[in-house]
């Protein structure tokens, strides 16, 4: 069993990712870890989840959630009342916190004894545990109390590394990553004297009085505070170079793209109206742009996910991330589709191929075909020899759990990975994950403004929203609406609207050119296995509404422990969506509108369905 807090909340059986709803659950077995085996008392548990204010049913809530955590975890963990509380003790569990802590105690005694490669292997094995700011699907209360001193110990451990990394005399790749670490920590005066260490001996001795300069007025307006002694005594040895030069700088990184070949360059251009999703755009962006080829903990992580339901925007966003970042990575873009026209999985042989040809292998016969585990293995390790040290951004598009994702990322840090997947595809470890939800009415109406333009959209208002609110904010469908108007000049938003309005027209209705949202919806519901095929065609007639897993296993005929489990992957491949949580705890379920009336039409994949209902 293994636990995971450095990011958000996670139970994991092995390779299998436990499923865990809602952020009081989260936030119940978050509380019992970070108790490390003592009694945590009702009136802490209720006061981390519900604040000052805990509803009158507490403790019955409460042991609501005791109880689905102890079916949930097994038998494997002992989860036990003991008054005033309950008890959480889990022999043999791995607990990521614990684990970072023993990795940082290390990295400091190897630091004090100056070992400082094995200082700094520890410190990286330390911070690459962090999967994302800490308990980051928990309670706001429970945050606000263990959050700040878990950034802290991240931070100290960075800085440790960071100490690590300049006894090793790798100066030079720290400087972009300890410019963002200064920016993000301006009064941190440790990172500071690293960081005008780091410039010094780059020979930027004018940008290190500058970072120094920078520090001091920081101080003065934040905390009207002077410089530390560490920060004036770096200032003097700058001004009087008389800080060290090391002789035994990192290796230099050597790129194979030959200054004859152009770089391949593979993903769809850019496209021009892309509107909206600003925040996703920039996280991307932030963390793809890292400066390459030196180690970065789970903040600085150049490997992301984009998840989401199908035609929510995944690939188009992915394409304007690669374009923004494009100057980054001096050899090549690369972009590979990971699904055949039918939607179902390429095999990962047929990939590595295609991703080799595109770096300049010119291949053989011989040792490319066949697709057995010893030219599968060959293939990878090719991919690996030929990706080694290269600045590339690797786009990996619409990827699903069949497809062997580990073989597709390149050996070193040199490289950046985006994969976009319906699924959040929970065994990717070290990735960062964006999920994209549907627009909101702003984004969705600037949309519409964008394609169909500005005096169409403002010269009938009231159409418009409807058109948008059928859209249910997916880019898709939006796209499809606004090359309807856009193409067809003479009929008023309000027809549009009018025929969207209607439920059994609006699917058809939304579709033009490359803008089909039944094909799209339907493909995803094609590829999903048979029983979970057969729970969607029985919920989907349903009204547009929420539903909890109750009701789904009284109408169904599923015992509620099988319908929790077919919800929950539902939710994983994107079909459904979370809805919230009922006065007793449990989830509530939803069909996005457009997923709904596809899955229901006459149509469908699953009109014709003749599958056996699940027992």
């Amino acid at each position: 069993m293994e636990f995971r807090l450095l990011g958000p909340v996670e139970a994991r059986d092995g390779a299998r990712r436990i499923a865990l709803s809602g952020s009081k659950v989260h936030t119940v077995l978050a509380v019992l870890l970070l108790a490390r085996g003592r009694v945590v008392s009702d009136g802490q548990l209720s006061e981390l989840l519900w604040g000052w204010d805990p509803p009158a049913t507490m403790n019955a809530q409460i042991y609501t959630y005791i109880s689905r955590l102890r079916k949930l975890l097994g038998p494997g963990v002992d989860l036990v009342r003991r008054q005033p509380g309950y008890q959480l003790t889990a022999a043999g569990a791995r607990i990521d916190v614990l684990d970072f802590e023993r990795l940082d105690r290390l990295g400091r005694k190897a630091l004090e004894e100056r070992r400082f490669e094995e200082a700094a292997g520890a410190f990286t094995s330390a911070l690459s545990l962090w999967h994302g700011p800490a308990l980051s699907n928990v309670t706001p209360y429970l945050a606000e109390v263990e959050l700040p001193q878990l950034e802290e110990a991240r931070t100290s451990t960075l800085e440790h590394r960071m100490e690590a990394d300049l006894e090793l005399g790798r100066h030079e790749p720290l400087v972009p990553e300890l410019i963002g670490l200064v920016a993000k920590f301006p009064l941190r005066e440790r990172l500071r004297v690293q960081l005008m260490t780091a410039l010094y001996r780059c020979g930027r001795q004018a940008e290190a009085l500058q970072a120094f300069q920078e520090g001091r007025e920081a101080l003065a307006e934040e905390l009207g505070v002077d410089p530390g002694p560490d920060l004036r005594a770096i200032h003097q040895a700058v001004l009087g170079g008389e800080l060290s030069q090391l002789s035994h700088p990192g290796p230099a990184r050597v790129s194979r793209t030959s200054p004859k070949t152009l770089p391949p360059v593979m993903v769809p251009p850019a496209i021009a109206d892309f509107t909206g999703r600003e925040n996703e755009l920039a996280e991307l962006c932030a963390r793809l742009a890292a400066a390459p080829g030196h180690r970065r903990d789970g903040f600085r992580a150049r490997r992301m996910l984009i998840a989401g339901m199908a035609g929510v925007g995944k690939t188009t966003l992915a394409v304007q991330a690669a374009h923004a970042v494009a100057h980054e990575f001096p050899d090549g873009l690369l972009h590979v589709q990971l699904r055949h026209e039918d939607g179902t999985a390429k095999d990962c042989a047929t990939v590595l191929r295609q991703l080799l040809r595109a770096l300049g292998e010119a291949g053989d016969d011989t040792s490319a075909s066949g697709s057995g585990p010893e030219q599968l293995d060959d293939l990878i390790r090719r991919y690996r020899t030929w990706t080694a040290g290269r600045r590339l951004l690797i786009l990996l598009d619409d990827a699903s759990n069949e497809l062997r994702i580990d073989a597709l990322l390149p050996p070193t840090a040199d490289a950046a990975v985006l994969v976009t997947s319906r699924s959040r595809l929970p065994a990717l470890p070290g990735f960062r994950t964006v999920v994209l939800e549907p627009m909101g009415t702003a984004e969705s109406l600037a949309l519409l403004t964008s394609m169909a333009g500005r005096s169409r959209i403002l010269g009938e208002p009231e159409a418009v929203n409807v058109i948008s609110e059928a859209c249910a904010g997916l880019p898709l469908a939006l796209r499809a609406a606004a090359d309807r108007l856009a193409t067809r000049p003479h009929w008023p938003a309000a027809r549009l609207a009018r025929r969207l309005s209607d439920p059994a027209l609006r699917i058809e209705e939304l579709r033009i050119g490359g803008g089909d949202v039944r094909r799209s919806l339907d493909s995803a519901l094609r590829q999903l296995p048979a029983v979970e095929q057969e729970l969607v065609r029985a919920l989907a007639p349903r009204e547009s509404g929420t539903f909890t897993t109750a009701a789904v296993a009284l109408e169904s005929g599923l015992s509620e422990e099988n319908a929790e489990e077919l919800l929950e992957r539902l939710v994983e491949g994107a079909v459904l969506e979370m809805a919230g949580i009922d006065t007793e705890g449990r989830p509530r379920y939803r069909f996005h509108e457009l997923m709904r009336l596809v899955a229901a039409g006459p149509h469908g994949c699953l009109a014709d369905s003749r599958l056996t209902r699940a027992s």
